[in-house]
């Protein structure tokens, strides 16, 4: 597993709230994908409900605090694929 992987599991882990409801795959091109199911933050490549795309710096900020991940989705940085309620909600966790 990559270390930029790694590192955002461990940052995940701590933003979430329990304000999560569904399943989620953020995907970081050539590191490798995360899961995370309610308040659960994994590795993983499994399906999901909505699958959130990035590179690894569009990542970085997003949990960092330097982007909004709307403003990274409106910009063409973030690629959302399936459920856009669940993207949302999820958006809302990592603000």
């Amino acid at each position: 597993m990559s270390e930029v992987i790694d590192t955002a599991v461990a940052a995940l882990r701590e933003k979430m709230d329990g304000s999560f409801d569904g399943t989620a795959k953020f995907v970081i091109e050539g590191e490798g994908a995360i899961m995370i199911d309610g308040d659960e933050v994994r590795a993983g490549d499994e399906e999901a409900d909505v699958t959130l795309s990035a590179d690894a710096d569009t990542f970085k900020d997003i949990l960092s605090g330097d982007l909004n991940a709307t403003s990274a989705f409106m910009t063409g940085k973030l690629t959302v694929d399936g459920d856009m309620g669940k993207a949302m909600q999820l958006g809302s966790v990592l603000a």
